[in-house]
């Protein structure tokens, strides 16, 4: 396929413009017309970067890509070689941020969702874009137990505030950043809240909503949306794909 057919794919696939993102979804770097294989993974380092291009990848399809607001505007150090690095290569790069998350198919929060056996998941309409989903747990388990199986599954320890021995059910979840979801979250009525990052204040704001909180990883939970898109593009178009996972402990 040609890399505007991709682009236009993506862009109808995704629901692109339905999402007011903090980066550019879409093509962020033009390379070469015609894409036979495409290397996916999380964020668009340099050491995703060089592996692509050591797989002979046509374009690089990733979660967080490049041209964040508010970043600096300048093409130097670190940005310049990462991006020179792709146009010497003529690899084209792919980003798609908040799509990803939210996709009901093969979206983060949907993969993540099926990876830890969570029941009815479905978004949340109304609030944050529909980022946050919700579900349930076929039975109670003691918050205790749920921590270890979300660290065994996603293979990063999953930090965990609240009483282990308490039993929970009903879940929400908004992978990577989405720990100020919290209140949300609480909002639903549910058990417990899960997303990829914690910060100080939600300690706090866990224990006065009253509701278990789970950090999983940022990395680690968006690991698998990605992937989907990848194999789910392979699988439409007969073109080669391969996920690189770039190991990240945060």
């Amino acid at each position: 396929m040609t890399r505007n057919e991709l682009a236009e794919y993506l862009a109808e696939f995704l629901q692109v413009g339905k999402f007011k993102d903090y980066a550019p979804n879409g093509l962020q770097v033009e390379g070469r017309a015609e894409i036979k294989k495409i290397v996916t993974g999380v964020t668009a380092c340099q050491a995703l970067i060089d592996k692509a291009i050591a797989l002979d990848a046509d374009a690089l399809l990733v979660h967080h890509g490049f041209f964040w607001k508010g970043e600096r505007e300048v093409i130097t150090g670190m940005k310049q070689r990462r991006i020179k690095a792709l146009l010497t290569h003529d690899i084209n790069l792919f980003g798609y941020h908040l799509p990803l998350d939210a996709h009901p198919m093969l979206g983060n929060n949907a993969e993540l969702g099926r990876k830890l056996d969570i029941s009815d998941a479905e978004p949340v309409e109304g609030i944050a874009q529909g980022l946050i989903w919700q579900g349930r747990l076929d039975t109670p388990v003691s918050a205790g137990v749920f921590a270890k199986s979300i660290s065994e599954i996603l293979n990063r320890e999953a930090l965990h505030i609240g009483d282990p021995a308490a039993e929970i059910q009903s879940i929400a979840w908004c992978t990577g950043g989405a720990q100020d979801y919290i209140d949300d979250a609480a909002s639903l009525g549910v058990d417990a809240f899960i997303s990829g990052e914690v910060s100080e204040r939600t300690f706090h704001s866990a224990l006065e909503l009253g509701i278990h909180y789970f950090a999983a990883g940022h990395h680690a939970t968006e690991r698998y949306g990605i992937q989907a898109l990848g194999e789910h593009l392979a699988r439409e178009f007969d073109i080669e794909h391969e996920y690189v996972d770039i190991d990240n402990p945060v």
